[in-house]
């Protein structure tokens, strides 16, 4: 039988689930003590101390190095793939193994159902939220040098949902080409973006960015995918999300003079060819 893994990312003690093909790796493990019951992604090759800058995806990095398993999965500490129905709105629980074995056996490929934002675009929720320029240096390193992902780029970020998280599920060799073309592209981020003035949050600038790339990379090789819902398994505070929502519309607002207008011109060119 095929081995399937799904990596858990964590940076502090959590529930986990009660089911072998959940693997729960402390993200960041050499900047911090060990936490008990948690492989770290500091071992072998990695990059776990970058991980304030690339957030999970040094958890990602170190699978893709260290870790053997035919099919590999990207999940958190709270939050997970999910399936079912439950009785007085508690409708969804964490995917089991075997959910996830027949999902990746359809296409080879899971991601989240898609998120939506109604009334922003992939592009300017990321500027209000964080700062253009992570996304239009991002355009310009695939243009320079891998042009054939600019037009599945450029119709991303127009659109006002996406699949998120950097969660998802896929066979070895479609993982391996993704993480191969992922790390190379983000390597290429890093080495030219000044973060200095960034806070803490802004910093994490390499995980926001790897977020957006995933529907890039599908549309591109024209991937067939299965979706899954995503449990939350922490209580969500919707008041503070709502709160933190509009600062962020009111700050992006406040930043306009930072977009590029010759990034969104170029933009709209792109999209007829």
């Amino acid at each position: 039988m095929e081995e399937i893994k799904m990596l858990v990312a964590a940076h502090k003690r959590c529930r986990l689930p009660h089911d072998d093909v959940y693997l729960p790796v402390q993200a960041g493990a050499a900047l911090h003590a060990p936490i008990e019951g948690l492989i770290g992604d500091d071992t072998g090759v990695n990059i776990s101390r970058k991980n304030p800058n690339y957030c999970e995806l040094t958890v990602l990095y170190w699978a893709w190095k260290n870790l053997k398993a035919d099919s590999v999965g990207l999940s958190h500490y709270r939050r997970y793939f999910a399936v079912g129905r439950l009785p007085l709105g508690k409708w969804r629980r964490v995917a089991p193994k075997s959910a996830l074995q027949a999902a990746v056996r359809e296409t080879g490929l899971v991601l989240p159902v898609k998120r939506h934002y109604w009334i922003e675009s992939t592009y300017s929720q990321y500027a209000h939220a964080h700062h253009a320029r992570d996304l239009d240096r991002t355009r310009e390193i695939l243009a320079e040098d891998w042009p054939e992902f600019l037009p599945a780029f450029d119709r991303v970020m127009k659109r006002s949902s996406g699949h998120r998280f950097n969660m998802f599920l896929m066979k070895r060799p479609l993982f391996d080409e993704y993480c191969e073309w992922l790390f190379a592209v983000l390597a290429r981020l890093e080495a030219g973006l000044d973060l200095s003035g960034y806070s803490v949050n802004d910093a994490r600038v390499f995980g926001f960015v790897g977020e957006r790339l995933m529907d890039v990379w599908v549309e591109t090789r024209k991937l067939a995918y299965v979706e899954l819902p995503v449990v939350f398994t922490e209580r969500q505070n919707w008041p503070r999300k709502v709160s933190a929502f509009l600062w962020r519309k009111l700050r992006g607002t406040l930043r306009q003079g930072e977009k590029s207008a010759g990034t969104i011109a170029q933009m709209g060119e792109n999209e007829g060819k």
